[in-house]
């Protein structure tokens, strides 16, 4: 029988029994004997008092990184829940639906203060990562964002959330310092999934800096648990990050886990159609803009007690400097986890990314007229596809185009462990989308001397192209893949890519199909496979 994984001297060690200076490591394996599953089929945690090499293996990481809040506090401005008008959160409805179908909303943050009278009866399940009580909240940042989700708009007090048919699931992975913990993170997302989340929020980030590796944090197991919410149907919104928390304000790129496949980045806008400084640029993952400033919402009972005429008022006007004067992509993030909420709401049989398509194409277009003096007409790093209009939204779903196919194949955004065996059928259809989905991957086996034949056809001409990896490959999607691991690449012929190659050694090779130019919808091909003997 085969063996997956090829262990050396170093990985057979990590059998021994753990020592007190052992670290843990993610290491991106299927499964492993003994050890623990962080995301299933994807990752799992191994000790060892050093980095464990185990040949095969998609990534090793250490699991004492952590993500921060992307939350800001820079200008007092002052105003209530005027973002509702805006995003025309609830001008579909003539009146409150009654029949509008519940939808779970994972909130994965610092805890919600679980006696706010927002939200009783609002809380389907709560789980802490980091110790302590999910149910209450010491840092405020997750009360704030569950209020503009899920406070209660019938209960004749306070404030209204958005997403009035929405279900909280509330997962506390913030520690006393602040930071967030990733593993805490990983396990939250697979919690909520296997309990049921339809949306996923995720008002916290890490740096991106493709440019520098000392400086980004890109997280292969943070990757693994979004494609594993993805593939089980929920939605993943989260915020782009802020200035402050980056190298400069303002900063060119998206923080992660916003700037990966299969989640919504969401930045921040102010209310007269301006952007302000500290909502981070992103050219390809800057989804969609929300309102970022001056955001009312709901606070701990705690930060109110000792403040005079606020005990019994729990909201961010009599709450602290940074609450009193939200702003922050942070506080975008749930307006477009809400907006999900609704449209799940009208139909709840729709792909994570079929309700992406709907939020981001159907968004008004933030440009100079619309405010913006350094908004381009059209899909921008500043907004994105412009600011969020549930109306649009829900009326595109009604009477538009319906959304495009979902792809059965997803996810499959890499080589190694995200990778999708090809075959049977041969020939088989699936889609590509630029600012979401630039690349599908399928493991290919190949026998030494066994000829592969590919055949790319797009419905019409359109910038795709075909690479073949070789074996030892365990990414294609990172600038630094050395280019001797490609083995080859395709030529055009007419509107398709073609390639053939005849397999030198024996193992599992990668296809790899990238869109390498933009488009404004998602672009659906044909692959047809085809291998043959060699003498």
């Amino acid at each position: 029988m085969r063996r997956l994984l090829l262990l050396t001297a170093a990985a057979l060690a990590l059998l021994a029994p753990g020592t007190a200076s052992a670290a843990r490591w993610a290491v991106g394996v299927p499964s492993w004997p003994g050890a623990k599953t962080l995301v299933p089929g994807r990752a799992v945690e191994l000790e060892a008092p050093t980095r464990p090499h185990i040949e095969g293996a998609a990534f090793v990481e250490r699991l004492d990184r952590r993500r921060r809040l992307a939350f800001d506090n820079t200008e007092p401005l002052a105003a209530k829940q005027w973002y509702l008008q805006q995003i025309a959160a609830w001008d579909f409805w003539p009146a409150r639906p009654a029949t509008l179908e519940p939808v779970k909303v994972a909130i994965i943050d610092s805890g919600i203060d679980g006696e706010h009278p927002e939200f009783l009866g609002r809380v389907v399940a709560w789980k802490t990562f980091v110790g302590g009580s999910a149910l209450r909240d010491t840092e405020g940042h997750g009360t704030f964002v569950a209020g503009l989700i899920a406070a209660n708009s019938a209960n004749n007090d306070g404030i209204a959330g958005i997403a009035f048919n929405a279900q909280l699931m509330v997962a506390k992975v913030v520690q006393p310092d602040g930071s967030v913990s990733l593993q805490g993170e990983v396990e939250a997302i697979r919690w909520a999934v296997d309990n049921g989340a339809r949306v996923i929020n995720l008002s916290l980030g890490g740096v991106r800096d493709p440019f520098d590796p000392k400086v980004d944090t890109y997280s292969p197991l943070e990757q693994a648990a979004v494609d594993y919410a993805f593939a089980k149907g929920a939605v993943v919104v989260a915020a782009v990050g802020n200035g402050p928390q980056s190298p400069r304000t303002p900063w060119s790129y998206a923080h992660y886990p916003a700037a990966l496949p299969h989640t919504i980045g969401v930045s921040a806008i102010r209310q007269n159609g301006s952007v302000p400084d500290y909502s981070n640029r992103d050219a390809v993952y800057n989804d969609i803009t929300a309102p970022g400033d001056a955001i009312f919402s709901t606070i701990p009972r705690d930060l109110v007690e000792d403040r005079p005429g606020c005990a019994d008022h729990p909201y961010s006007d009599c709450g602290p400097f940074e609450f009193k004067n939200a702003i922050g992509t942070s506080f975008a993030a749930p307006q477009v986890t809400a907006a999900a909420a609704l449209v799940l709401g009208e139909r709840p049989d729709l792909r994570p990314e079929q309700v992406s398509w709907l939020l981001e194409r159907t968004a008004d277009d933030v440009n100079a007229a619309a405010g913006c003096d350094k908004c381009p007409p059209g899909r921008d790093a500043y907004t994105g596809w412009g600011r969020l209009n549930v109306l649009n939204a829900l009326l595109q779903l009604q009477d538009g185009p319906p959304p495009p196919r979902p792809d059965a194949f997803e996810t499959n955004d890499d080589a190694g462990v995200w990778a999708h065996r090809y075959g049977p059928p041969r020939t088989i259809s699936a889609t590509l989308d630029y600012w979401d989905d630039q690349i599908d991957v399928y493991a290919i086996r190949l026998g030494r001397r066994q000829r592969l034949f590919a055949r790319l056809s797009p419905p019409a001409r359109a910038a795709l192209k075909l690479v073949l990896w070789k074996p030892q490959t365990t990414r294609v999607d990172r600038l630094r893949v050395p280019l001797s691991n490609q083995a080859s690449h395709s030529v055009r012929v007419a509107t398709q890519e073609r390639l053939a190659y005849t397999a030198r050694a024996p193992g599992t090779y990668y296809l790899q199909v990238k869109l390498v130019a933009p488009t404004q919808d998602p672009v659906t091909y044909k692959l047809a496979v085809a291998t043959r003997r060699t003498s």
